[in-house]
């Protein structure tokens, strides 16, 4: 559990950001399409009583331009529901976004509201996960807090390794990993295991909020992948699927 104790210095709404948008972001972007709503009512409402005033037959064209408005604004709501998931954007996505962005309508005193502030835009945008580039630095400054904290422990000599190790779990052998984009020859034999371990751990784990976990065998391929990719030791990778050391955790399919 040391490895991660740094990140009780991490926003927790950040920690288990399951969507692109926080609840209260996605709560005041749908209130903001619900006042669309209430403004095409009123428009077509304003429209009908004109007509009667004018004794003028009621042709229904305002009911279908309330019908078309109606399923516009559906249309950006569903838009914003699909970016707001976790998943890899497809280019569509990005530009229906885009297109929801550019819409506004006006408050109760005639001035212009966009549906769509620039928070909302940037966090819709992100290409993959749910984290803005500003979260995603503050989730990884978890390893300098880990580090900072476990360096006040007096480890003593046969541990005083361990602040150094957890605080290099995160880097890859080839030099993409975090906080410092280290080289392998950086990186102790110890923490190239906690790193596979972690990775396991993180895609196995059934209590994230913010992903589902996902089977072993799938996990261990993503390893492999990582393996290959030169980020993860894949000697250490292949002792660890050997020795099946993940069967003492006693998850499914194990």
């Amino acid at each position: 559990l040391l490895h991660d104790f740094g990140k009780v210095g991490v926003r927790e709404e950040v920690l288990v950001k399951a969507k692109k948008l926080h609840r209260a972001q996605l709560e005041l972007v749908l209130a903001r399409l619900e006042h669309m709503r209430t403004a095409a009512r009123a428009r077509m409402l304003e429209d009908q009583l004109a007509r009667a005033r004018a004794r003028q037959p009621d042709d229904g064209a305002a009911q279908r331009a309330y019908a078309a408005r109606l399923a516009e604004i559906e249309g950006f709501r569903q838009a914003i529901l699909a970016a707001n998931e976790p998943s890899i954007m497809p280019e569509e996505a990005g530009s229906a976004i885009h297109a929801v962005a550019a819409q506004s309508f006006h408050d109760v005193d005639g001035r212009p509201i966009r549906l769509l502030e620039g928070p909302d835009l940037q966090a819709l945008l992100i290409e993959r996960g749910s984290l803005t580039p500003h979260e995603r630095t503050e989730v990884q400054n978890h390893v300098r807090h880990t580090y900072a904290f476990l360096r006040q422990i007096p480890w003593g000599r046969d541990l005083g390794g361990v602040p150094e190790i957890a605080a290099k779990h995160h880097e890859y052998l080839n030099g993409s990993g975090y906080p410092n984009q280290l080289p392998a020859a950086e990186i102790p034999v110890q923490a190239r295991m906690m790193t596979i371990a972690d990775i396991f751990d993180a895609l196995t784990a059934a209590d994230r909020p913010y992903k589902k976990a996902v089977p072993i065998p799938r996990a261990l391929d993503i390893l492999g992948y990582e393996a290959r990719a030169g980020k993860i030791d894949a000697d250490i990778l292949e002792v660890f699927i050997a020795a099946r050391v993940f069967d003492c955790l006693n998850l499914p399919g194990s």
